[in-house]
């Protein structure tokens, strides 16, 4: 299934995609270009939240930032 995708770019990138790519290709080039970077991210993103002591070390992290933000750091100060 395909979905319909309006875009704006500048003119010179525009013409550029149609001058190297081809005017029925440039859909599918920049598809090609996109896919790694939003797909990917999905497995790699499960990956992390599988690895327990990532997990445990990044709640520890945020919750470092919380009390520093919200003054719990009085060396800070």
């Amino acid at each position: 299934m395909s979905k319909k995708l309006t875009i704006t770019i500048d003119d010179s990138v525009y013409d550029g995609l149609y001058r190297v790519v081809g005017a029925r290709r440039i859909s599918r080039f920049i598809e090609r270009l996109v896919r790694p970077h939003v797909l990917d991210l999905d497995t790699a993103y499960a990956a992390m939240a599988e690895d327990e002591e990532r997990e445990t070390e990044a709640v520890l992290w945020s919750e470092a930032l919380i009390s520093d933000i919200a003054g719990g750091d009085d060396e800070a100060r």
